[in-house]
């Protein structure tokens, strides 16, 4: 699997990733380095505890690498996700988007763990 490939996969635009970062040295090095961040876990642990919060700057937090590294999908819905939590509250729609968003974050980690196994590693 190429880079574009695992683009393509998380449904993402790597075009303009291109066109912010220059090189694939260095998106792959990001991209790599998002598989292992810890957000999405303290996501999961903030709502599980109802930290909303939390939750919230957590969310916030995958939505600024998702628009930085042209992670479309993902960031369309962590960014809803953000937005429903904004002031700590929680709602039917809240739980619909965290739904969504941890959909999306498991098909991304998917397609980066596949790139990752094409590289040898």
């Amino acid at each position: 699997m190429t880079l574009k490939e695992c683009y393509a996969a998380m449904g993402s635009d790597y075009d303009d990733v291109m066109g912010r970062l220059r090189t694939e040295r260095i998106v792959q090095k990001f991209v790599l380095k998002f598989a292992d961040d810890k957000s999405f876990e303290l996501l999961q642990k903030s709502l599980e505890e109802q930290n909303y919060e939390e939750a919230f700057r957590a969310a916030h937090t995958i939505k600024g690498v998702c628009q930085n590294l042209s992670l479309t999908k993902l960031g369309a819905s962590s960014s809803a996700l953000s937005e429903a939590l904004r002031g700590g509250s929680w709602s039917g729609e809240a739980a619909a988007l965290a739904e969504q968003t941890a959909k999306d974050y498991k098909e991304t980690i998917s397609a980066i763990r596949a790139f990752q196994e094409a590289l040898g590693g």
